[in-house]
């Protein structure tokens, strides 16, 4: 059965199993404000983001955009010639997107519904793709991690941290080895809180 949304026109399969994957909508309402309560105490977003090494003009994927907390940070700085898509598999998240494009008047922000780790982009389309906040819930990282590969151009970065599990100001061991072990990308710059790594 197909299922046409309502927030976007995307489709997506309604197969009858829920994505083990997809927090519920409570969940993801709790987690936003969670998210707005602690960046207004302690921002740190702009600083985080200025390690990336993003440029004007440049095209970043923020995968697992959740509510959005990096999105808009993004698109200020790959400025107008540049563009952000926020891809999430969570209606809710494409939602709250839609609503900061409209309330910030943004034009290179495309939020994507997507289904799985189909990103539904055409190949090497990203310079940077960051995966923020999202990848130890993750059920299959290496399926993950090879469809961030397919639309990644040959030169382009990741940007992947460990979320809830980073303690002790440095990455845990297990979001290290999934990268590893997944042969597909090489790291090549750590911080106590995310990797940078590139296609091998």
């Amino acid at each position: 059965m197909v299922v046409w949304s309502k927030l976007d026109m995307s489709v997506k399969l309604d197969t009858g199993e829920k994505n083990p994957e997809m927090i519920s909508n409570r969940s993801f309402r709790f987690m936003a404000l969670s998210m707005r309560i602690h960046d207004f105490l302690s921002p740190f977003i702009e600083k985080r983001i200025r390690q990336f090494g993003i440029e004007k003009g440049m095209i970043v994927i923020d995968y697992g955009c959740g509510p959005g907390r990096y999105t808009t940070k993004l698109a200020e700085c790959v400025g107008n010639k540049g563009k952000v898509y926020a891809l999430d598999i969570h209606e809710l998240a494409i939602k709250t997107i839609r609503r900061k494009i409209e309330k910030y008047n943004l034009k290179n922000i495309e939020p994507i519904l997507i289904d799985g780790y189909n990103s539904t982009l055409p190949d090497k389309t990203a310079d940077i793709v960051c995966a923020i906040d999202m990848f130890p819930g993750i059920k299959k990282p290496t399926d993950l991690l090879k469809e961030i590969r397919r639309i990644t151009k040959k030169d382009g970065i990741l940007i992947i941290d460990g979320w809830h599990e980073t303690r002790n100001h440095q990455l845990p061991r297990s979001v290290i080895q999934k990268i590893l072990d997944s042969e597909i990308w090489e790291i090549i710059e750590q911080t106590f809180d995310h990797l940078k790594c590139k296609p091998r």
